[in-house]
């Protein structure tokens, strides 16, 4: 076993970090040891590492402890874009200070978009997410896992897409799938195992060219594209204002008698760019910190 110590620059605020990785079932968080395992593939090889906070918001660093030294360095360069390590959040905070949002901002001072551990895995839950309620959308993500992935060490890793795409559509309905939705599951892991979807180069593409890329396939439209534009590559500049939980935010934020619409969104957003996807997570946060105190 292997263990490395990393100081990063404040603000950035971990406790936080995992309260909204304790929102998914299949996270492995530790609040009293400030720790979360967290399943990678590096190099197509599944590994798990330990992620554990200390010192505090303003000088935060942490331990990281694995168990093969083979893919120690790029498991850690993993890790430093996966919890936004690697650039200071300082300038993010700084932007939202004089905005509407400073109030949401100082609540949740220092929390990182942190990312989900591998391309696949974000696509497949954002495809199993579309059109439910948050709690459900978790169990069934959980379900799916749990019935067709693998657990090493303590933490579960998604069904590969060479597992999913040998899955029955009666398989998935068994877990409460809908018919069109263990279609589309299916339907994307084979087109990555034909070679017709190269998640790998995703990364090296534009955000337009991402999602003229992924809304070809079928079970992926806009809003699946943006999340995975936002929580699979980690783009800073996202506002998807067809979501749901932004447009509750922002009724709440401005006490609107209704959802805003489009145009009121745009409006309101113009002056967040180039932060819009943190933008995004501070009202998203917002509302789950509301249903929490329910």
């Amino acid at each position: 076993m292997w263990t490395e110590k990393l100081q990063v620059q404040g603000p950035y605020n971990f406790d936080l970090v995992l309260e909204r990785l304790s929102l998914d079932p299949l996270h492995v968080v530790d609040f009293t040891n400030r720790t979360v395992k967290v399943p990678l593939y590096i190099e197509k090889e599944p590994i798990v590492l330990q992620v554990q906070a200390l010192g505090n918001i303003d000088e935060p660093s942490f331990i990281i402890k694995g168990q093969s030294e083979v893919y120690k360095s790029k498991a850690i360069e993993r890790l430093k874009k996966v919890f936004h390590w690697h650039e200071p959040l300082e300038g993010v905070s700084r932007h939202f200070r004089e905005s509407d949002l400073r109030e949401i901002f100082e609540e949740h001072r220092g929390t990182a978009i942190v990312l989900d551990f591998d391309y696949y895995s974000c696509l497949v839950k954002c495809i199993i997410h579309q059109q439910l309620n948050l709690s459900f959308a978790h169990t069934l993500t959980e379900r799916f896992v749990k019935t067709f992935g693998f657990q090493m060490e303590g933490a579960w890793f998604y069904p590969t897409p060479e597992t999913t795409a040998q899955l029955q559509i009666e398989q998935l309905r068994a877990i409460q799938f809908s018919g069109r939705k263990a279609e589309y599951v299916i339907g994307l892991s084979e087109q990555i195992i034909q070679g017709h979807l190269n998640l790998d180069i995703m990364e090296k593409l534009s955000d337009q060219e991402v999602m003229d890329t992924l809304i070809k396939i079928r079970g992926i439209g806009r809003w699946t594209a943006e999340n995975f534009l936002l929580f699979g590559l980690g783009r800073p500049n996202l506002f998807p204002k067809a979501d749901i939980g932004i447009q509750n935010a922002l009724k709440i934020l401005y006490g609107l008698p209704q959802k805003p619409t489009q145009e009121e969104m745009e409006s309101y957003s113009v002056k967040w760019a180039p932060y819009l996807s943190y933008a995004s997570l501070y009202l998203w946060r917002s509302i789950e910190k509301r249903s929490e105190k329910k």
